[in-house]
Protein backbone atom coordinates (compact mmCIF):
# COMPACT_ATOMS: atom_id res chain seq x y z
CA UNK A 1 0.00 0.00 0.00
CA UNK A 2 1.05 3.81 -0.90
CA UNK A 3 1.54 5.51 2.73
CA UNK A 4 -1.00 8.35 3.12
CA UNK A 5 -1.63 11.02 5.16
CA UNK A 6 -4.91 13.16 6.01
CA UNK A 7 -4.83 16.22 6.95
CA UNK A 8 -8.35 17.65 8.59
CA UNK A 9 -8.16 21.60 8.37
CA UNK A 10 -11.48 22.21 10.06
CA UNK A 11 -13.55 25.08 8.65
CA UNK A 12 -11.62 24.95 5.09
CA UNK A 13 -13.63 26.12 2.20
CA UNK A 14 -12.53 27.96 -0.78
CA UNK A 15 -12.62 31.67 0.30
CA UNK A 16 -9.42 30.51 2.92
CA UNK A 17 -7.41 29.96 -0.01
CA UNK A 18 -5.53 32.88 -1.20
CA UNK A 19 -2.76 35.23 0.10
CA UNK A 20 -3.31 34.41 3.75
CA UNK A 21 -2.98 30.65 3.15
CA UNK A 22 0.04 30.87 0.55
CA UNK A 23 1.47 27.45 1.56
CA UNK A 24 -1.56 25.12 0.83
CA UNK A 25 -3.14 27.87 -2.00
CA UNK A 26 0.42 26.79 -3.92
CA UNK A 27 0.47 23.17 -3.26
CA UNK A 28 -3.71 22.89 -3.89
CA UNK A 29 -2.59 24.51 -7.35
CA UNK A 30 -0.17 21.63 -8.26
CA UNK A 31 -2.85 18.86 -7.68
CA UNK A 32 -6.31 18.70 -7.71
CA UNK A 33 -9.44 19.56 -5.58
CA UNK A 34 -13.09 18.93 -5.27
CA UNK A 35 -15.51 20.58 -3.42
CA UNK A 36 -17.21 18.09 -0.85
CA UNK A 37 -21.27 18.19 -0.72
CA UNK A 38 -22.36 17.74 2.73
CA UNK A 39 -24.30 15.35 5.03
CA UNK A 40 -26.82 16.78 7.10
CA UNK A 41 -26.33 17.42 9.74
CA UNK A 42 -22.75 18.99 9.22
CA UNK A 43 -21.50 19.01 12.24
CA UNK A 44 -17.83 17.03 13.54
CA UNK A 45 -18.99 14.20 14.84
CA UNK A 46 -21.30 12.54 11.95
CA UNK A 47 -19.20 14.40 9.40
CA UNK A 48 -16.05 12.59 10.37
CA UNK A 49 -18.19 9.11 10.86
CA UNK A 50 -19.16 9.30 7.03
CA UNK A 51 -15.87 10.18 5.97
CA UNK A 52 -14.68 7.21 7.79
CA UNK A 53 -17.12 4.95 7.19
CA UNK A 54 -18.90 5.66 3.38
CA UNK A 55 -22.16 5.99 5.38
CA UNK A 56 -25.24 8.23 5.84
CA UNK A 57 -25.71 8.96 9.72
CA UNK A 58 -28.88 6.26 9.54
CA UNK A 59 -26.73 3.73 8.98
CA UNK A 60 -23.28 4.27 10.91
CA UNK A 61 -25.35 6.32 13.65
CA UNK A 62 -23.64 9.39 14.70
CA UNK A 63 -26.99 11.69 14.24
CA UNK A 64 -24.90 14.42 16.15
CA UNK A 65 -22.07 15.71 18.11
CA UNK A 66 -24.60 14.01 20.95
CA UNK A 67 -28.32 12.68 21.34
CA UNK A 68 -30.91 11.74 23.81
CA UNK A 69 -29.80 8.60 25.15
CA UNK A 70 -33.30 7.24 25.94
CA UNK A 71 -32.31 4.24 28.01
CA UNK A 72 -30.83 6.58 30.82
CA UNK A 73 -32.75 9.48 29.99
CA UNK A 74 -29.83 11.69 29.35
CA UNK A 75 -28.36 13.81 26.94
CA UNK A 76 -24.53 13.14 26.56
CA UNK A 77 -22.17 14.87 24.15
CA UNK A 78 -18.58 14.68 22.72
CA UNK A 79 -18.59 10.50 23.94
CA UNK A 80 -15.43 9.29 23.16
CA UNK A 81 -15.59 5.24 22.52
CA UNK A 82 -15.51 4.15 18.77
CA UNK A 83 -18.34 1.41 19.53
CA UNK A 84 -20.82 4.00 19.31
CA UNK A 85 -20.04 4.07 15.57
CA UNK A 86 -22.16 1.49 13.89
CA UNK A 87 -20.55 0.44 10.56
CA UNK A 88 -16.61 -0.61 9.47
CA UNK A 89 -13.88 2.33 9.35
CA UNK A 90 -11.35 2.67 6.65
CA UNK A 91 -9.07 1.01 8.45
CA UNK A 92 -10.87 -2.61 9.02
CA UNK A 93 -11.58 -2.07 5.19
CA UNK A 94 -8.23 -1.53 4.52
CA UNK A 95 -6.60 -4.18 6.68
CA UNK A 96 -8.77 -6.72 5.06
CA UNK A 97 -6.92 -5.81 1.47
CA UNK A 98 -3.60 -5.68 3.31
CA UNK A 99 -3.12 -7.39 6.94
CA UNK A 100 0.35 -5.42 7.22
CA UNK A 101 -1.33 -2.26 6.85
CA UNK A 102 -1.65 0.24 9.93
CA UNK A 103 -3.21 3.23 11.01
CA UNK A 104 -2.65 6.46 13.32
CA UNK A 105 -5.30 8.43 14.62
CA UNK A 106 -4.49 11.72 16.06
CA UNK A 107 -7.16 13.51 17.34
CA UNK A 108 -10.26 12.57 14.72
CA UNK A 109 -13.21 11.84 17.27
CA UNK A 110 -14.21 8.81 18.74
CA UNK A 111 -10.59 7.39 19.13
CA UNK A 112 -10.83 5.66 22.03
CA UNK A 113 -11.27 1.85 21.95
CA UNK A 114 -10.93 1.22 18.64
CA UNK A 115 -9.07 -0.95 16.17
CA UNK A 116 -6.29 1.24 14.91
CA UNK A 117 -2.89 0.58 15.68
CA UNK A 118 -1.97 4.49 17.48
CA UNK A 119 -4.20 7.02 19.15
CA UNK A 120 -4.13 9.56 20.25
CA UNK A 121 -7.21 12.06 21.30
CA UNK A 122 -7.86 14.73 24.29
CA UNK A 123 -9.05 13.27 27.82
CA UNK A 124 -8.34 15.80 30.59
CA UNK A 125 -8.64 14.18 34.07
CA UNK A 126 -11.20 14.99 36.56
CA UNK A 127 -10.12 14.46 40.41
CA UNK A 128 -12.86 14.80 42.89
CA UNK A 129 -11.46 18.09 44.45
CA UNK A 130 -13.38 19.86 40.69
CA UNK A 131 -10.31 20.43 39.02
CA UNK A 132 -9.81 19.83 35.18
CA UNK A 133 -6.86 18.44 34.35
CA UNK A 134 -5.15 18.75 30.84
CA UNK A 135 -4.66 14.93 29.60
CA UNK A 136 -4.38 12.58 27.13
CA UNK A 137 -5.44 8.95 26.10
CA UNK A 138 -3.34 6.78 23.95
CA UNK A 139 -3.06 3.24 22.16
CA UNK A 140 -0.91 1.78 23.14
CA UNK A 141 -0.92 3.25 26.67
CA UNK A 142 2.86 3.34 26.69
CA UNK A 143 2.51 6.19 24.39
CA UNK A 144 0.88 8.54 26.73
CA UNK A 145 3.81 9.05 29.11
CA UNK A 146 6.48 9.30 26.33
CA UNK A 147 4.60 11.82 23.93
CA UNK A 148 3.86 14.06 26.97
CA UNK A 149 7.62 13.97 28.11
CA UNK A 150 8.86 15.17 24.52
CA UNK A 151 5.76 17.43 23.48
CA UNK A 152 4.80 18.67 26.56
CA UNK A 153 1.29 18.57 27.89
CA UNK A 154 -1.65 18.70 25.76
CA UNK A 155 -2.78 22.08 26.13
CA UNK A 156 -6.32 21.53 26.28
CA UNK A 157 -7.27 25.03 27.44
CA UNK A 158 -6.10 26.36 24.10
CA UNK A 159 -7.95 23.72 22.51
CA UNK A 160 -11.38 24.62 23.37
CA UNK A 161 -13.03 27.71 25.35
CA UNK A 162 -12.04 31.70 25.42
CA UNK A 163 -8.38 31.09 25.34
CA UNK A 164 -7.85 29.06 22.23
CA UNK A 165 -4.95 29.56 20.27
CA UNK A 166 -3.04 27.92 17.21
CA UNK A 167 -0.79 25.96 19.95
CA UNK A 168 -3.41 22.66 20.24
CA UNK A 169 -3.29 22.69 16.32
CA UNK A 170 0.84 22.86 16.49
CA UNK A 171 0.78 19.87 19.54
CA UNK A 172 -1.74 17.64 17.57
CA UNK A 173 0.83 18.01 14.40
CA UNK A 174 3.75 17.40 16.42
CA UNK A 175 2.30 14.15 17.61
CA UNK A 176 1.58 13.22 14.43
CA UNK A 177 5.30 14.09 13.52
CA UNK A 178 6.10 11.60 16.35
CA UNK A 179 3.96 9.08 15.61
CA UNK A 180 5.79 8.70 12.02
CA UNK A 181 8.95 8.88 13.37
CA UNK A 182 8.84 6.12 15.71
CA UNK A 183 6.21 3.69 13.94
CA UNK A 184 5.84 5.31 10.19
CA UNK A 185 1.87 3.89 9.95
CA UNK A 186 0.56 3.25 6.96
CA UNK A 187 -2.45 5.46 7.31
CA UNK A 188 -2.37 8.71 9.23
CA UNK A 189 -5.38 10.57 10.36
CA UNK A 190 -4.74 13.97 11.66
CA UNK A 191 -7.37 16.55 12.74
CA UNK A 192 -6.28 20.63 12.86
CA UNK A 193 -9.43 22.08 14.73
CA UNK A 194 -7.52 26.04 14.53
CA UNK A 195 -9.83 27.66 11.88
CA UNK A 196 -12.94 26.27 13.66
CA UNK A 197 -12.90 28.66 16.43
CA UNK A 198 -12.41 32.54 15.68
CA UNK A 199 -14.90 31.59 12.91
CA UNK A 200 -17.51 30.78 15.56
CA UNK A 201 -16.70 34.17 17.20
CA UNK A 202 -17.12 36.44 14.49
CA UNK A 203 -18.21 34.61 11.56
CA UNK A 204 -15.15 34.30 9.27
CA UNK A 205 -11.39 33.14 9.54
CA UNK A 206 -9.20 36.41 10.11
CA UNK A 207 -6.01 36.61 8.26
CA UNK A 208 -4.14 35.72 11.25
CA UNK A 209 -5.98 32.53 11.71
CA UNK A 210 -5.63 31.43 8.19
CA UNK A 211 -1.50 32.01 8.00
CA UNK A 212 -1.44 30.48 11.62
CA UNK A 213 -2.54 27.26 10.44
CA UNK A 214 -1.34 27.49 6.91
CA UNK A 215 2.25 27.22 8.38
CA UNK A 216 1.03 23.84 10.51
CA UNK A 217 -0.21 22.71 6.98
CA UNK A 218 2.49 23.40 4.95
CA UNK A 219 5.11 22.31 7.28
CA UNK A 220 3.39 19.04 7.78
CA UNK A 221 3.15 18.65 3.91
CA UNK A 222 7.00 19.19 3.78
CA UNK A 223 7.21 16.72 6.59
CA UNK A 224 5.07 14.16 4.65
CA UNK A 225 6.54 14.74 0.76
CA UNK A 226 10.01 14.22 2.20
CA UNK A 227 8.79 10.87 3.50
CA UNK A 228 6.81 9.62 0.33
CA UNK A 229 4.08 9.95 2.09
CA UNK A 230 0.90 11.15 -0.25
CA UNK A 231 -1.06 13.77 1.05
CA UNK A 232 -5.43 14.52 1.44
CA UNK A 233 -6.12 17.68 2.66
CA UNK A 234 -9.92 17.96 3.72
CA UNK A 235 -11.81 19.90 5.97
CA UNK A 236 -15.57 18.99 7.16
CA UNK A 237 -17.95 22.10 6.90
CA UNK A 238 -17.59 25.85 6.43
CA UNK A 239 -18.79 28.40 9.22
CA UNK A 240 -21.03 31.29 7.36
CA UNK A 241 -22.35 34.14 9.55
CA UNK A 242 -25.28 34.07 11.35
CA UNK A 243 -27.21 36.68 13.90
CA UNK A 244 -29.97 34.59 15.31
CA UNK A 245 -29.63 32.99 18.53
CA UNK A 246 -33.15 30.41 18.44
CA UNK A 247 -34.04 28.90 22.13
CA UNK A 248 -36.09 25.82 21.14
CA UNK A 249 -36.32 24.68 24.40
CA UNK A 250 -37.25 27.98 25.93
CA UNK A 251 -40.39 27.45 23.08
CA UNK A 252 -41.05 23.98 24.35
CA UNK A 253 -41.02 25.17 27.86
CA UNK A 254 -43.88 28.12 27.71
CA UNK A 255 -46.02 25.68 25.81
CA UNK A 256 -46.12 23.73 28.66
CA UNK A 257 -43.71 20.78 27.09
CA UNK A 258 -40.31 20.88 29.16
CA UNK A 259 -39.89 19.91 32.46
CA UNK A 260 -37.25 20.97 34.71
CA UNK A 261 -36.46 20.44 38.31
CA UNK A 262 -34.78 22.73 40.65
CA UNK A 263 -31.72 21.92 42.78
CA UNK A 264 -30.13 24.63 44.74
CA UNK A 265 -32.46 27.47 43.65
CA UNK A 266 -31.57 26.69 39.99
CA UNK A 267 -33.04 24.93 36.86
CA UNK A 268 -31.97 21.79 35.19
CA UNK A 269 -33.55 20.39 32.62
CA UNK A 270 -35.33 17.18 33.28
CA UNK A 271 -35.50 15.09 29.84
CA UNK A 272 -37.25 12.07 30.91
CA UNK A 273 -40.25 14.25 32.56
CA UNK A 274 -40.67 16.64 29.77
CA UNK A 275 -43.30 16.25 27.18
CA UNK A 276 -40.63 17.27 24.65
CA UNK A 277 -37.04 19.05 24.17
CA UNK A 278 -34.41 19.92 22.14
CA UNK A 279 -30.80 18.18 22.09
CA UNK A 280 -29.18 21.79 20.30
CA UNK A 281 -26.21 20.99 17.69
CA UNK A 282 -25.49 24.02 15.90
CA UNK A 283 -28.27 24.74 13.38
CA UNK A 284 -29.67 21.32 13.80
CA UNK A 285 -31.63 20.20 16.81
CA UNK A 286 -33.04 16.61 17.19
CA UNK A 287 -36.40 16.96 19.47
CA UNK A 288 -36.94 14.58 21.33
CA UNK A 289 -40.99 13.74 21.91
CA UNK A 290 -41.84 11.45 24.70
CA UNK A 291 -45.24 11.66 24.57
CA UNK A 292 -46.29 10.89 20.79
CA UNK A 293 -49.92 12.22 21.40
CA UNK A 294 -48.37 16.10 21.43
CA UNK A 295 -46.06 14.98 18.25
CA UNK A 296 -48.53 16.91 15.53
CA UNK A 297 -48.44 20.06 18.06
CA UNK A 298 -44.64 20.50 18.75
CA UNK A 299 -44.20 20.07 15.16
CA UNK A 300 -46.56 22.83 14.41
CA UNK A 301 -44.95 25.03 17.40
CA UNK A 302 -41.24 24.34 15.96
CA UNK A 303 -42.78 25.45 12.45
CA UNK A 304 -43.92 28.68 13.69
CA UNK A 305 -40.61 29.71 15.35
CA UNK A 306 -38.92 32.33 14.00
CA UNK A 307 -35.49 30.96 12.65
CA UNK A 308 -36.32 27.79 12.15
CA UNK A 309 -36.73 26.62 8.34
CA UNK A 310 -37.86 23.13 8.06
CA UNK A 311 -38.59 20.70 10.16
CA UNK A 312 -38.35 17.46 9.46
CA UNK A 313 -40.54 14.40 10.42
CA UNK A 314 -40.64 10.62 10.23
CA UNK A 315 -40.48 11.22 5.83
CA UNK A 316 -37.96 13.96 6.01
CA UNK A 317 -35.74 12.26 8.55
CA UNK A 318 -35.51 9.42 5.85
CA UNK A 319 -34.86 11.84 2.82
CA UNK A 320 -32.07 13.04 4.75
CA UNK A 321 -30.78 9.51 6.02
CA UNK A 322 -31.55 10.78 9.77
CA UNK A 323 -33.69 8.09 10.68
CA UNK A 324 -31.91 6.51 13.09
CA UNK A 325 -33.44 5.26 16.42
CA UNK A 326 -30.73 7.66 18.09
CA UNK A 327 -32.24 10.36 16.17
CA UNK A 328 -35.33 12.71 17.89
CA UNK A 329 -38.53 12.17 16.64
CA UNK A 330 -38.08 16.01 15.01
CA UNK A 331 -35.22 17.07 13.67
CA UNK A 332 -35.15 20.89 13.29
CA UNK A 333 -33.13 23.34 10.79
CA UNK A 334 -32.11 26.61 11.61
CA UNK A 335 -32.39 29.21 8.47
CA UNK A 336 -28.76 30.24 6.92
CA UNK A 337 -29.18 33.85 9.39
CA UNK A 338 -30.36 31.56 13.17
CA UNK A 339 -28.32 28.43 15.20
CA UNK A 340 -29.59 27.37 18.30
CA UNK A 341 -28.99 27.22 21.59
CA UNK A 342 -30.01 24.42 24.24
CA UNK A 343 -30.80 27.19 26.92
CA UNK A 344 -33.60 26.08 28.60
CA UNK A 345 -34.44 28.64 31.70
CA UNK A 346 -36.41 31.75 31.49
CA UNK A 347 -34.70 33.69 34.15
CA UNK A 348 -30.77 34.07 34.04
CA UNK A 349 -30.52 33.91 37.92
CA UNK A 350 -32.12 30.18 37.83
CA UNK A 351 -29.77 29.36 34.77
CA UNK A 352 -27.50 25.78 36.59
CA UNK A 353 -24.12 26.91 37.85
CA UNK A 354 -22.79 24.70 34.47
CA UNK A 355 -24.22 27.47 31.81
CA UNK A 356 -21.16 29.95 33.04
CA UNK A 357 -18.14 27.53 32.85
CA UNK A 358 -16.37 25.47 29.79
CA UNK A 359 -18.63 22.36 30.40
CA UNK A 360 -18.98 20.29 27.09
CA UNK A 361 -20.37 16.74 28.83
CA UNK A 362 -22.89 18.28 31.42
CA UNK A 363 -24.55 21.09 28.91
CA UNK A 364 -27.39 19.44 27.07
CA UNK A 365 -26.58 20.52 24.15
CA UNK A 366 -23.59 22.50 22.28
CA UNK A 367 -22.88 26.12 23.62
CA UNK A 368 -20.69 28.20 21.34
CA UNK A 369 -20.55 30.62 23.70
CA UNK A 370 -17.86 29.29 25.73
CA UNK A 371 -15.55 30.74 23.16
CA UNK A 372 -16.31 33.95 24.84
CA UNK A 373 -15.25 35.44 28.33
CA UNK A 374 -17.80 37.18 29.95
CA UNK A 375 -18.09 41.14 29.01
CA UNK A 376 -19.25 41.98 32.57
CA UNK A 377 -16.15 40.83 33.99
CA UNK A 378 -13.98 43.85 34.34
CA UNK A 379 -10.31 41.84 35.71
CA UNK A 380 -11.16 38.11 34.03
CA UNK A 381 -7.12 37.14 34.43
CA UNK A 382 -7.27 38.48 38.29
CA UNK A 383 -10.69 36.01 38.47
CA UNK A 384 -9.04 33.11 37.08
CA UNK A 385 -5.79 33.66 39.28
CA UNK A 386 -8.03 33.83 42.25
CA UNK A 387 -10.10 30.55 41.57
CA UNK A 388 -6.77 28.79 40.45
CA UNK A 389 -5.46 29.76 43.93
CA UNK A 390 -8.64 28.32 45.97
CA UNK A 391 -8.66 25.15 44.14
CA UNK A 392 -4.88 24.90 45.23
CA UNK A 393 -5.84 25.51 49.02
CA UNK A 394 -8.46 22.83 48.39
CA UNK A 395 -11.41 24.56 48.42
CA UNK A 396 -13.96 24.34 45.47
CA UNK A 397 -14.96 26.79 43.31
CA UNK A 398 -16.80 27.79 39.50
CA UNK A 399 -14.54 29.10 36.82
CA UNK A 400 -17.93 31.06 35.97
CA UNK A 401 -16.39 33.14 32.73
CA UNK A 402 -18.82 32.07 30.06
CA UNK A 403 -21.62 34.90 29.38
CA UNK A 404 -24.74 33.82 28.82
CA UNK A 405 -25.41 36.79 25.68
CA UNK A 406 -25.99 33.88 23.06
CA UNK A 407 -25.68 37.19 20.80
CA UNK A 408 -22.21 37.35 20.66
CA UNK A 409 -21.98 33.86 18.67
CA UNK A 410 -21.26 35.25 15.34
CA UNK A 411 -20.79 32.10 13.29
CA UNK A 412 -21.87 28.55 12.64
CA UNK A 413 -22.75 25.65 11.04
CA UNK A 414 -24.88 22.72 10.72
CA UNK A 415 -27.59 23.10 8.17
CA UNK A 416 -26.96 22.54 4.05
CA UNK A 417 -24.65 25.45 3.09
CA UNK A 418 -26.58 27.71 0.06
CA UNK A 419 -23.15 27.99 -1.63
CA UNK A 420 -20.33 26.25 -3.12
CA UNK A 421 -18.52 28.64 -1.63
CA UNK A 422 -19.32 27.19 2.26
CA UNK A 423 -18.57 23.52 1.11
CA UNK A 424 -15.53 22.12 2.41
CA UNK A 425 -13.19 20.90 0.30
CA UNK A 426 -10.86 17.73 -0.57
CA UNK A 427 -7.39 18.77 -2.12
CA UNK A 428 -4.60 15.76 -3.18
CA UNK A 429 -1.67 15.92 -5.74
CA UNK A 430 -3.17 12.21 -7.49
CA UNK A 431 -5.59 12.13 -10.26
CA UNK A 432 -7.86 10.33 -8.62
CA UNK A 433 -11.00 13.25 -8.16
CA UNK A 434 -13.13 13.24 -11.45
CA UNK A 435 -15.03 16.50 -11.58
CA UNK A 436 -15.36 19.84 -9.32
CA UNK A 437 -17.46 18.26 -6.30
CA UNK A 438 -17.69 14.63 -4.66
CA UNK A 439 -19.86 13.45 -2.29
CA UNK A 440 -19.05 13.07 1.53
CA UNK A 441 -20.04 9.07 1.54
CA UNK A 442 -16.66 9.04 -0.96
CA UNK A 443 -14.33 9.89 0.88
CA UNK A 444 -13.45 6.95 2.60
CA UNK A 445 -13.10 5.31 -0.99
CA UNK A 446 -10.87 8.00 -1.94
CA UNK A 447 -8.66 7.72 1.16
CA UNK A 448 -8.74 3.76 -0.16
CA UNK A 449 -7.79 4.51 -3.29
CA UNK A 450 -4.83 6.70 -1.95
CA UNK A 451 -3.60 3.90 -0.39
CA UNK A 452 -4.31 1.32 -2.90
CA UNK A 453 -2.30 3.66 -5.48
Amino acid sequence: MKRTAVLNVVGLTPDCLGANMPKLTSWAKRGQRSSITPILPAVTCSVQATYLTGKHPNEHGIVANGWYFRDECEVKFWRQSNHLVQAPKVWDMARELDPTFTCANLFWWYNMYSSVDYAVTPRPMYPADGRKLPDIYTHPAALRPKLQAELGSFPLFKFWGPATTIESSQWIANSAKWIEANFSPTLSLVYLPHLDYCAQKIGSSPAQDLQEIDAVVGDLIEFYEARDIQLMVLSEYGITPVSQPVHLNRVLRSAGLLQIREELGLELLDAGASQAFAVADHQIAHVYVNNPAVLLQVKTLLEQTPGVERVLDEEGKRNYHLNHERSGELVVIAKPEAWFTYYYWLDESKAPDFAQTVDIHRKPGYDPVELFLDPQIQFPKLKIAKTLLQRKLGMRSLMDLTPLDAGLVRGSHGRLPSSINDRPLVITQTDLLQGSSISSLEICALILNHLLA
